[in-house]
């Protein structure tokens, strides 16, 4: 892999591990007390920015490595399936498991960025937000694991 996508990738991953050290006060508070919509706002911000950090690194990936960017309507959608796939440049960055959790970021954050913040519901978000880390450290191990090899 060339040194400079290398590079581009990891710092989009620091970038994504800074997100969560920057807002670890807000998860540390809804661990002891119910969001209420100031706190639901900003951790759809978080979700979002979370998955739009995921996104660029993917574009990234797809530009650079699969030399295939999906465009048009489904365009996200079908970057995420890239991303579960094998191709004749790489193997698959995440497996159908990770895909399928990773979905249901990408829809939320769909719904967000066409939603009015006080449209948020707590139940919705609650899985979301509760194994978005998880997810994460997942997902970067897959990520390291693809620009290693």
């Amino acid at each position: 892999m060339d040194k400079n996508i290398k590079e581009q990738i990891e710092f989009k991953i620091s970038e994504i591990d800074k997100l969560f050290i920057e807002y670890d006060l807000i998860f540390e508070k809804i661990k002891i007390e119910k969001p209420d919509l100031f706190d639901m706002t900003i951790l759809g911000s978080v979700l979002h920015s979370f998955y739009n950090g995921l996104e660029n690194i993917f574009e990234i990936i797809a530009k650079n490595i699969d030399k295939n960017i999906p465009t048009g309507n489904k365009s996200h959608q079908e970057l995420l399936h890239q991303m579960a796939s094998e191709n004749n440049f790489r193997n698959e960055i995440i497996n159908e498991n990770l895909y399928f959790k990773l979905r249901e970021y990408a829809t939320f954050r769909h719904f967000y960025r066409h939603a009015y913040s006080f449209q948020l519901n707590w139940e919705k978000m609650k899985p979301l937000v509760k194994d978005v880390n998880s997810v994460w450290e997942e997902t970067k191990c897959s990520l390291k694991k693809f620009i290693e090899n």
